[in-house]
């Protein structure tokens, strides 16, 4: 090769070079993602001086330990005839304790070129590069955000070469052509910058940042929903005058002096508080506030959890456990009433009965009128007992032909104390005559019962006159009815449409539970009648009752007078002998002869030797026996005498799950205590039709 040839060549590569090095500072520029490049680019560079591999290692420097190296691209060319191996080591650790690694590693460290022959090279280096087939190396470091990042190689594996400052100044230039591609692409840094602002944006917690001086600096979307305030519009403003209620501004000079908080600091701490919004409402929170140190700078960053909801939850869980507690209170206290009023019928039957049977044969007309008096008020005290157990045993509808007027009634007895106790006037009237509707009378009066009570509870607060009006009526189609209707302060119209709600209640916390209503509701519902509530003016409430009107024919049946029971012998079993004597003394005056048994052994030895009775009278409870048993025995030896059977009750509403175990046709009749003459007639007349129809 002449010297002009050789010169020509030599221009050549270094033109080659150039615009090498120009194509990839081009191309690292308008790439998207630098990393993708670097196959491209480490062919250009190598093809362009005529090397047979390039490599872009990444190195990370391990304290006290050297630096970490790692292969980040490389190319090999293709076209190489003779052996060559794709970089095997992918990471190495390069130790200090290897004199030759170490001045590599700080030429690399000041940016020095490392260039030379493998034959010159010793231990681990040498053994390395010949396994590759290196005859000639050239490296350079890529430095990025001011600090060593990696080292671009390219390897001659054909001849030992000398490299030219061209060739130097080529690699030079792609290795800061890379470094700067770095800096400005998606870089560790910066991708953490764009994971903390994401979670800022997407947290559901309100996050608020202040600087020293109190100014928000930092107003995620989350506060913005929580606070009601944009985050344009309150950037720059201090938390003082923003979120912290008026009441706690006084003595601080900003929201940072508010937070560090004289002689109980909120930095630091997780604590609950209070904060309030735009619009001026005050809401609980909770607060946890970290002081961050940014430079020389010192911010405050505050996450906020907005406790309305928890609050909320936890109210209504010790407001449905109280109301739990109140239910179980009311349910012992009823099965206490409920065994209370069961014993007090034993003794009301005795003095119904009595009083009775002394009207009847006292010559003295003085004395008449007062057996009259012990009569009624006994009875009395025997409809308020049982409207006590309607309240307290729970039971189904049994619906029956029922005058509402009584039943109204029954409801003014059970509730009276409490208006007279408290000075309430009670207004009624009466439609003439039976008011009949299909109706659990039991049911019904609680119901009256219900809307009583509700009224004297709204007038406990009211100056002046207090005054209840109960009024029962035929509506529209001679729909039976009743209202209970009071002057007290009424309903307010925005809770109206509540008032029917379970638990819903506006009265002191003691004073009600809130299920009255709800429960009146249900019950006249499943009557497939109407209640509702009507305003009343000036001032006060009024409910209303309808119930669907009777059939004709039921009400023409119910007129017919009782027939002649034509029964003549009883069989009176109780281990009361009062009660027993009772009953007996009142067939008595109905023409009818009776035994009294106080212990049942069984039909055949309570029976034998007697004329065989009539009907039979038999105490539901009683020691070592019930009713039931008694006359399940008699219907399996007794049929024609089971037929003629009574179970008397103190506690009907408590029996009715043992009565309706029975068959439908197979139930016997009740006669409930106390009992009057009506009631003992009435029972007899239902004796002696079902002995007819059955006859």
């Amino acid at each position: 090769m002449t010297a002009e040839t050789a010169s020509t060549d030599m221009q050549g590569l270094r033109q080659g070079a150039a615009m090498a090095a120009v194509r990839v500072v081009r191309r690292l520029r308008e790439a998207g993602d630098w990393q993708r490049e670097m196959d491209g680019i480490l062919e250009t560079l190598c093809r362009a001086i005529e090397c047979q591999r390039g490599i872009l290692f990444r190195l990370r420097e391990l304290p006290g330990q050297g630096f970490a190296q790692s292969v980040a691209a490389y190319w090999i060319d293709p076209d190489f005839g003779g052996e060559l191996a794709a970089p095997t080591v992918i990471m190495q650790s390069i130790v200090n304790s290897d004199p030759l690694l170490e001045r590599v590693a700080e030429d690399e460290r000041q940016g020095k070129i490392f260039a030379g022959h493998t034959r010159d090279l010793e231990g681990f280096l040498r053994t390395d590069f010949e396994k590759q087939n290196i005859r000639s190396f050239l490296s350079v470091s890529v430095f990025a955000h001011g600090h060593l990042w990696g080292t671009l190689a390219v390897n001659d594996c054909v001849d030992e070469r000398e490299w030219t400052d061209e060739e130097e100044a080529t690699l030079h230039i792609i290795a800061l052509a890379i470094g700067d591609a770095i800096e400005h692409s998606l870089s560790d840094a910066h991708a953490s910058e764009v994971i903390r602002r994401t979670m800022l944006q997407a947290s559901l917690d309100a996050i608020i940042v202040i600087d020293e001086a109190g100014s928000i600096i930092e107003f995620n979307p989350a506060a913005e929903k929580m606070f009601g305030f944009q985050r344009s519009d309150i950037l720059g403003k201090d938390l003082l005058d923003t979120v912290v209620p008026e009441y706690y501004r006084k003595g601080y000079t900003s929201g940072a002096d508010y937070m560090s908080g004289r002689g109980a600091p909120m930095v630091g701490q997780r604590l609950e508080t209070v904060t309030q919004n735009a619009a001026g409402e005050v809401f609980p929170i909770e607060l946890t506030a970290t002081e961050m140190r940014v430079g020389d700078r010192r911010l405050i960053f505050g996450s906020i959890r907005d406790l309305r909801d928890r609050l909320r939850a936890e109210e209504e869980i010790n407001r449905q456990r109280e109301k739990l507690h109140q239910n179980e209170k009311m349910a012992a206290m009823g099965s206490l009433l409920a065994g209370v009023s069961h014993e007090l019928n034993n003794p009301l039957a005795v003095v119904v009965a009595q009083s009775t049977l002394l009207h009847e044969f006292a010559s003295d007309p003085q004395t008449k009128v007062r057996a009259e008096k012990v009569r009624a008020a006994a009875e009395r005290c025997g409809r308020i007992v049982k409207s006590f157990l309607s309240m307290v045993r729970l039971h189904p509808a049994a619906q029956a032909e029922t005058d509402l007027n009584q039943v109204i009634r029954a409801a003014l007895e059970v509730t009276a104390y409490g208006a007279r106790s408290s000075g309430i006037i009670i207004d009624t009237d009466f439609a003439a005559g039976p008011l009949l509707a299909m109706a659990d009378a039991d049911h019904v009066t609680q119901v009256a019962a219900n809307f009583l009570i509700n009224s004297q509870h709204a007038l406990a607060g009211v100056a002046g006159d207090r005054l209840i009006k109960v009024r029962t009526f035929r509506g529209d189609l001679g729909k039976p009815g009743f209202s209970v209707e009071d002057n007290g302060p009424g309903v307010p119209e925005a809770i109206r449409s509540r008032i029917f709600e379970s638990y819903f209640t506006t009265k002191p916390v003691g004073v009600g539970t809130g299920i009255g209503l709800s429960i009146s509701k249900s019950i006249i519902e499943r009557h497939n009648g109407n209640v509702w509530f009507e305003e009343v003016l000036p001032r006060g409430a009024r409910f209303v009752v309808q119930l669907p009107a009777i059939e004709a024919g039921i009400a023409a049946a119910g007129e017919n007078q009782p027939r002649s029971s034509g029964l003549r012998h009883a069989l009176i079993i109780d281990d009361e002998p009062d009660v027993a004597g009772s009953l007996s003394d009142i067939l008595e005056l109905m023409g009818i002869k009776s035994r009294v048994a106080l212990v049942w052994e069984s039909g055949a030895a309570t029976l034998s030797g007697y004329m065989p009775p009539d009907i039979v009278f038999s105490d539901l409870r009683m020691p070592g026996i019930s009713g039931i048993a008694i006359y399940r025995e008699l219907l399996a030896e007794r049929p024609d005498l089971a037929r003629r059977f009574v179970l008397v009750t103190g506690d009907l509403i408590g029996a009715k799950a043992e009565i309706e175990a029975l068959p439908a046709q197979q139930r016997p009749q009740i006669l409930e205590k106390p009992f009057s003459t009506l009631d003992v007639r009435s029972v007899l007349s239902a004796i002696a039709e079902q002995a007819t129809v059955k006859g």
